[in-house]
């Protein structure tokens, strides 16, 4: 396996894999070993010049010795000319072996990760999203239903039923395979929604409906207002292409209306991105009053809208409220749906709604990024949504989550009645979960991780104030949620004890 990159203050450090301990020639002194293996990454190109090494700590973990023979090592790479220590920077591959016999080296590739169009994730947002492979942590953060609902053997069934009808796979329409955009227009009627076929465009996912939105309408300098907190605060996709985030206030019943035309007033060429449907990261969900003024407020101020309605079918006490989509009478509305959180994150279809010019649009984008979503995925999506087995899952999908919730909550009142505050969400994966003690964020999500459980920070969805953390009862299982939380209470009456004593 290759090292992975994380960054840290901005640069990029190399991370070592547990296969890196097993290419070790056992024969020679340790130091040695770690001689040879750094001394191939960096001959063999996985570790280019301008490449930040790993710390002395993190390598002496790595090969399990002290730190005193990784200097040793450290001292011999850099008399070698391979290596260079920065002052407060770190260590970082300044040659190699052919740039040590050659007169003209090769690029400095550091300088391109640094200029490329997309922005880096996050620090934390990076951390976040290497240890949710991580089996041995309790995934209080993934925004992901548990591999125990997913529908194994009715997965097998429908896929054995689209390879049975299958012929040659080709390129799609650029809209998107015809059946499947039939199958989604018939859907999307039962929750009010008109929309013919040719006004639906196929896409891998709701990501890449913000990024189509993103570099194919929007101009750079544009802003987009959205709620704060916001999972679109932990992503740079809007930014990416020069757009500016604004947030909005929330209260209990959504996005605050009135806030809207001070922010227009401020902005110029302004679109407006909501989560109506049991929000990310609070889980709040938009009332039916409150829809009815946030659309009127829109149309007044000529406000297009983008609509995540992506966690809609994940209810769990009664049906949400008709889509912002299904009262749009004037094209406002830029409507995003998705399989990835209620059926499979790895068929990667999703699908936008809106104005045929704008989906002639957006398709044209989408063939010039990847020539179309994958022909056998959006072929078993047609097949679980025409069959009916979709609106059947759906239903075991539902108890299971109302199961898992009354679990988090049973433990949330039981762990933590006294150090937290939160409200009972009416659907979707997630417990906006604000503590009331004295604690960083960096420190809750550090100590959580050395026990074994991995948790969402408000901060990556620009929470501001005050310590709040997403957490996601759709994965764990009924008893790593109880487990998780109690370990967390414990984390945080620790360090109230702590803070007390000093």
């Amino acid at each position: 396996m290759n090292p992975t990159t994380s960054t840290n203050k901005g640069r990029k450090e190399l991370v070592w894999m547990d296969s890196d301990k097993r290419n070790l020639s056992k024969h020679l002194p340790k130091y040695q070993q770690i001689v040879d293996v750094i001394k191939g990454k960096i001959a063999n190109g996985e570790w280019p010049i301008g490449s930040k090494i790993p710390s002395q700590r993190t390598l002496a973990k790595t090969f399990g010795v002290n730190r005193s023979t990784v200097i040793t090592a450290l001292d011999e790479l850099m008399a070698d000319g391979l290596i260079e220590g920065k002052m407060g920077m770190g260590t970082f591959v300044v040659n190699n072996t052919w740039t040590l016999l050659a007169t003209n080296p090769p690029p400095d590739w550091s300088t391109y990760l640094k200029s490329g169009l997309h922005q880096p994730s996050q620090t934390m947002v990076q951390e976040i999203n290497k240890d949710e492979s991580n089996e041995r942590l309790i995934q209080l953060s993934k925004g992901a239903l548990s591999p125990d609902i997913f529908p194994l053997d009715k997965m097998k069934l429908v896929m054995q039923k689209v390879t049975e009808k299958m012929g040659i796979l080709s390129y799609e329409e650029p809209k998107g395979y015809l059946p499947l955009r039939q199958a989604l227009s018939s859907y999307v009627k039962t929750i009010g929604i008109e929309a013919s076929p040719s006004s639906i465009l196929i896409v891998s996912g709701a990501l890449q409906a913000l990024q189509l939105i993103s570099v194919g309408l929007l101009h750079r300098g544009s802003t987009v207002l959205l709620e704060q907190p916001s999972y679109l605060y932990s992503l740079h996709v809007f930014q990416s292409a020069g757009m500016k985030l604004a947030g909005l206030p929330m209260d209990k019943q959504g996005l605050l209306p009135d806030f809207i035309a001070a922010q227009r007033k401020q902005q110029n060429k302004a679109i407006l991105y909501s989560i109506p449907c049991f929000h990310n990261p609070t889980g709040i969900l938009m009332s039916e009053k409150r829809r009815q003024e946030l659309l009127q407020m829109c149309e007044e101020e000529r406000l297009p809208i983008i609509e995540d309605d992506i966690y809609r079918e994940l209810w769990t006490n009664e049906p949400p409220p008709a889509p912002l989509k299904a009262r749009d009478r004037h094209g406002h509305v830029l409507y995003i749906g998705s399989l990835s959180k209620t059926l499979s994150p790895g068929l990667r279809i999703g699908w936008i709604i809106g104005p045929e010019p704008v989906i002639e649009r957006l398709s044209d984008i989408k063939m010039q990024t990847d020539y179309g979503s994958g022909s056998i995925s959006q072929r078993v999506a047609a097949e679980w949504l025409e069959s009916g087995l979709y609106h059947q899952y759906l239903a075991s999908v539902r108890e299971q989550l109302t199961i898992r919730k009354a679990a988090a909550m049973e433990a949330l009142e039981m762990y933590m009645g006294n150090i937290a505050t939160w409200d009972v969400p009416e659907g979707g994966f997630f417990i906006w979960l604000k503590i009331n003690e004295k604690l960083s964020t960096k420190e809750l999500f550090t100590k959580a991780i050395h026990k074994g459980i991995l948790l969402n920070p408000g901060t990556i969805y620009a929470q501001e104030s005050g310590l709040y953390v997403r957490l996601s009862y759709a994965y764990a299982s009924l008893l790593e949620i109880r487990e998780g939380i109690r370990q967390m209470a414990t984390i945080i009456q620790d360090s109230r004890s702590d803070y007390l004593s000093m």
